[in-house]
């Protein structure tokens, strides 16, 4: 997919972004949970499909793209969510020469 091509018009997913939100529990360390960051419109589509091996068993590990307007503030570790979907977003890149777009790469959470 080339930014070049892409347009704001192509953002058609409403997509729930989460920012990780650590809170302290009573043994004196913190619990992981998320908070909600945005929603935005973004193109969603998926990039591949690999086994994996976790722990002693073998897992689907699903990747998918989202690209989204530009926002600076979604990192790895962040959370999206999409048509019944969860997933985590491994990394976010600058899409164009522009700064109008970000692309995340995400993989799927299985339930």
């Amino acid at each position: 997919m080339s930014a070049a091509v892409l347009s704001f018009s192509a953002l058609r997913r409403r997509v729930a972004l989460e920012r990780p939100d650590d809170a302290p529990d009573e043994a004196g360390g913190v619990t992981r949970g998320f908070a909600p960051l945005a929603v935005v419109f973004a193109r969603v589509e998926p990039v591949a499909a690999e086994e994996v091996r976790r722990g002693a068993a073998l897992g689907l590990a699903k990747l998918w793209r989202v690209v989204i307007r530009a926002r600076g503030d979604v990192t790895g570790g962040c959370r999206a969510a999409w048509s019944g979907r969860a997933f985590t977003v491994l990394s976010a890149r600058c899409l164009d020469a522009d700064g109008r777009f970000e692309e995340l790469l995400c993989e799927e959470l299985t339930p």
